[in-house]
């Protein structure tokens, strides 16, 4: 297969540039006069080709919530993010009891062991009362490294980042059982001081790292007070940790994208879609684990009995969504963008050599937008797959 457009590479944007494949890999990237295969080049045209997108952070879509849904519905709500562009997904839980919490990672991992989905990640239920923020207050509880084992035994091995209170009971414990599991941490839903926050990425010792959907769930950064914020800017600086932010334009504003990324670096900060149920259908009434989420004009918040703004309650939009919105909205360049949602989390989750990148020798995981940076086509592993509506036309 080939295909020609402007290509989003490891060393820069190719404006005019072409991808080939063979099989499932990739096997030559590079503009296109400097193309000398056999096979005639496709004409020029106006698509951008960009690395299959991996969201680190995604409770759903489709109708259907990781959290909540049977296998069906968790391969349906896979199946429509990587349609729309993510190639790679960790299916995201929430605070709960345990006996849902091990149900629910029973039934991923069985989605991760054929390959569509890269991992679960736990949100919770370690994690600060004070700040749940969509989460249920009364599934939240101190650290248990035990229960924490109980999971990772339910999912098979398949948990691959786990979201914690730097403030929680049992850190250092929960740490080193991460550390033999191969399970990345993620601080976030936290009310405690820059100090403590601070120390705890000093307990991290070099491991990967990661901070929850930077700014959400947590005290806001004060002049006076500088909370969890300041630690975790100062730390990605430093590249002690990797920052997540939801930048489709509703959990943050646009200025404190750019701000993010004119100060740490697209290497320091991964992208994601904090998605939920309700991505990619209509407005109206959904579920996030235990609790009722209103759906209103795009923007998921947690239902009330008055009717007022609730929480808001993870995002509606897909991966690709929050690249454009970041590009569009916060100025980022397409370049650094795409780094974001693609070879930082690649390297987090340690996929660097297989995917993140269009490259020779990894996988043809390719997505085809078009000038505004919406979707034509996809390829995971070199095989169409969607999105769905849509036909691709090589």
């Amino acid at each position: 297969m080939i295909l020609r457009g402007t290509v989003v590479a490891d060393d820069g944007v190719i404006d005019d540039g072409v991808v080939v494949t063979d099989d499932d890999r990739i096997s030559w990237v590079g503009p296109a006069p400097e193309y000398r295969g056999q096979a005639p080049l496709p004409e020029p045209d106006s698509s951008i080709l960009l690395p299959g997108l991996i969201d680190l952070h995604c409770h759903g879509g489709a109708g259907a919530g990781f959290p909540n849904t049977d296998a069906d519905g968790a391969r349906r709500a896979a199946d429509h993010h990587r349609r729309h562009g993510t190639t790679g997904l960790l299916g995201s839980l929430v605070s709960a009891g345990e006996q849902d919490l091990l149900r629910q990672a029973e039934i991923l991992a069985g989605l991760v062991e054929r390959g569509e989905l890269l991992g679960i990640h736990l949100e919770g239920p370690f994690i600060s009362g004070a700040r749940c923020g969509a989460q249920d207050p009364a599934s939240v509880i101190p650290g248990d490294p035990g229960l924490f084992e109980r999971i990772c035994d339910a999912a098979r091995g398949t948990v691959r980042s786990m979201t914690l209170a730097p403030e929680t009971a049992h850190f250092g414990e929960l740490l080193d059982a991460m550390h033999r599991r191969g399970v990345l941490p993620s601080l976030g839903h936290t009310d405690t001081d820059a100090a403590t926050t601070a120390a705890r990425i000093a307990d991290a010792a070099g491991r990967p790292l990661t901070a929850t959907h930077l700014f959400n769930a947590m005290p806001p950064l004060h002049h006076r007070a500088p909370g969890p914020v300041a630690a975790f800017l100062a730390a990605a600086g430093r590249g002690d940790i990797v920052v997540e932010l939801i930048a489709d334009g509703v959990h943050l504003a646009p200025e404190t994208v750019s701000m993010v990324f004119d100060t740490v670096g697209p290497e320091q900060i991964v992208l994601v879609s904090d998605a939920m149920a309700a991505a990619g259908v209509s407005d109206g009434n959904y579920q996030l684990g235990p609790l009722d989420v209103r759906v209103s004009q795009g923007v998921a918040r947690l239902a009330t009995a008055d009717g007022s703004a609730g929480a808001i309650a993870g995002g509606t939009a897909r991966l690709l969504d929050v690249v454009r919105t970041a590009v569009v909205d916060s100025g980022i360049g397409l370049a650094d963008a795409v780094t974001s949602a693609t070879r930082t989390p690649a390297r987090l989750l340690g996929l660097e050599s297989e995917r993140g990148s269009l490259a020779p020798g990894r996988r043809a995981d390719i997505v085809v937008t078009d000038h505004h940076l919406r979707p034509r086509g996809v390829f995971v592993g070199g095989i169409p797959a969607g999105p769905k509506g849509l036909a691709w036309k090589s």
